[in-house]
């Protein structure tokens, strides 16, 4: 006796991820406030244009590397907004990073 294999059509549409978009980012309005734009120029011509973690002050192809202010105690949390002494000045990676542990922190903290 044989028995023969059939397939069955899937009857479920194939979705083109390519076609599919992240919903955009959004900025809080804060971050490009005047004082935090003057705030954050004292800050680099203070300490300098570098990462206060890592120590990087230039990209790969000798750019000078981009700089963000990150709050050390987050303003959702309570920080300062404007205090220097809750800012430090991080590159992209470091920012990312620091931004992606407190991230999981708190959603570990809802579950």
């Amino acid at each position: 006796m044989r028995y023969r294999l059939t397939t069955r059509v899937a009857r479920l549409a194939i979705q083109d991820t390519r076609s599919i978009r992240a919903p955009p980012t959004t900025t809080n309005p804060f971050y490009r406030s005047p004082e935090w734009t003057t705030l954050m120029s004292r800050l680099i011509r203070q300490r300098g244009r570098a990462c206060e973690e890592c120590g990087r002050t230039q990209e790969e192809d000798g750019r000078p590397v981009r700089i963000y202010g990150d709050h050390i105690r987050e303003l959702r949390d309570g920080g300062a907004p404007l205090d220097p002494a809750n800012i430090r000045l991080l590159d992209a990676n470091c920012h990312n990073k620091k931004t992606a542990a407190e991230r999981a922190k708190r959603l570990a903290e809802r579950f």
